[in-house]
């Protein structure tokens, strides 16, 4: 048996990974047998050495070796070209054709990409796997194969079986053994490595000296995540090549080349624990809001409670201050001495209640309602009054007033009318106040609404 030193000079693979290693020499140990090989692993790792790997240890190495990329050939002719056709099985079908699984009797396929294989063709590709048999696209003979089948894939398989994208029998013929390459990003060692070799190879390809990394440039190269792996590095190492005119590559230059360099070098770091104000959409901003008016109502009911207990109110609030600055905010609620009478203070507590709950009893509309009601029928009872008078005192003396008279005459008196249901509302509020000399609770009673409207209004009106 070789060794792994010696199949990576034998093909040409660069590293000394660990991952990298183990990988070799599971294809060295699977070689000689038939069994099915899985190979996984991201795109551009350099899956597609193994199966030459595998194929060339094998007591198949002198029959066919056939690679073929599934994923590269269209969904309506992949079954052609796999098992064949026979004459007139489709528009097109001018000749009967072999597919790969035929004229590779008696060597390898490789099936790249097997991932994205249709799952039409996976039942026919299942049937190779478990007894070598196949048919033609439009024919009814069955055929035999003999061929050893190693099939590579960058797609998640537990995930694919899970969406319905693949059988999940047919991944345990294929995965007999599974072989994983690991991505570059974890070959720290090996980075350099093949940079290096990459520039040498293309220095002699373009007849031009070798490039060289400058330290800071070689810890940018080992830092970058290399989304593309070693097809994304080689690309890198074959443009810096070409398109710098120095030799000598700093770090500012080789991060021209490296897509989102400033970002991509350090893998994500996701915490464990949210902060108290990150919120990744509008139903967990919902539930903070929630939580918070809950922490608030739990918090009025404990002063409420000890209020309703007999406490002082003073001493309620000098042992509560942090609670109720953090209700009411960093002025607090209105204090007692701020007003002249229980009333007002009662009033303005109300009126707070209010504001913070935006909860109003019914009371206050009923007593809206009543007071609208009153100051219009007062504005209507102000306006014919004035129009009876009008029509006893300035009757032409020819005779009674025509009806658009009338209405000529309403109009005139409306509009030197100035006085809105707005002032209305203000003039009863001011003559009820006068009445019963400022006491608001004999004044509201009057009004027919409630204490705590009057004194809404009084402040609305700034009397």
């Amino acid at each position: 048996m070789e060794s792994v030193q010696s199949i990576k000079q034998r093909f040409e693979i660069i590293g000394n990974n660990p991952g990298l290693n183990r990988a070799i020499e599971k294809s060295i140990q699977v070689a000689p047998t038939d069994i099915s090989v899985l190979v996984t692993g991201e795109s551009g790792v350099g899956k597609e050495s193994l199966p030459k790997i595998i194929h060339a240890l094998s007591h198949r190495k002198h029959a066919k070796y056939i690679a073929v990329n599934c994923g590269a050939i269209p969904e309506g002719t992949i079954d052609s070209e796999l098992f064949g056709h026979e004459k007139g099985a489709f528009t097109g079908a001018t000749a009967t054709r072999s597919g790969y699984f035929e004229v590779a009797d008696g060597g390898t396929i490789f099936l790249d990409e097997v991932g994205e294989l249709p799952l039409t063709t996976q039942v026919r590709l299942l049937r190779v796997l478990e007894n070598g048999e196949f048919l033609k696209v439009g024919s009814s003979q069955v055929q035999k194969t003999n061929v050893r089948i190693v099939a590579a894939t960058n797609v998640t398989m537990p995930t694919a079986i899970k969406e319905g994208k693949f059988r999940e029998d047919l991944y345990y013929r294929l995965s007999t053994v599974e072989i994983n390459v690991p991505p570059l990003r974890d070959r720290a060692e090996d980075i350099h490595l093949l940079f290096r070799k990459f520039a040498s190879d293309f220095g002699l390809k373009y007849k031009m000296p070798t490039i060289r990394l400058e330290e800071a440039a070689i810890e940018l190269l080992l830092s970058y995540r290399w989304p593309g792996n070693i097809r994304q590095l080689r690309n890198v190492a074959e443009q810096i090549s070409v398109l710098e005119a120095s030799r000598q590559v700093s770090a500012e230059n080789l991060k021209t080349y490296l897509p989102n360099a400033h970002g991509s070098q350090l893998p994500a770091v996701i915490s464990s624990e949210k902060k108290a104000s990150d919120f990744s959409n509008e139903r967990e901003i919902l539930y903070k809001v929630l939580f918070d008016m809950k922490g608030d109502l739990n918090d009025l009911k404990k002063l409420t409670l000890e209020l309703m207990k007999g406490k002082d109110g003073a001493a309620v609030q000098k042992e509560n201050d942090g609670l109720i600055r953090k209700i009411y905010g960093k002025g607090g609620p209105p204090s007692k001495s701020d007003f002249e009478t229980t009333e007002d203070f009662e009033a303005a507590m109300e009126m707070e209640y209010e504001q913070t709950t935006g909860y109003s009893e019914e009371s206050s509309f009923e007593g809206d309602s009543l007071l609208a009601e009153q100051t219009q029928n007062a504005l209507q009872a102000s306006s014919q009054n004035k129009l009876l008078a009008i029509e006893q005192t300035n009757l032409p003396r020819e005779g009674v007033l025509g009806v658009s008279d009338k209405y000529h005459f309403a109009e005139e008196i409306q509009e030197e009318e100035t006085l809105s249901l707005h002032d209305k509302e203000i003039e009863l509020i001011i003559k009820s106040l006068e009445r019963n000399k400022g006491k608001r609770k004999l004044a509201a009673a009057e009004l027919g609404i409630s204490e705590r409207t009057l004194y809404r209004k009084i402040k609305q009106y700034n009397l």
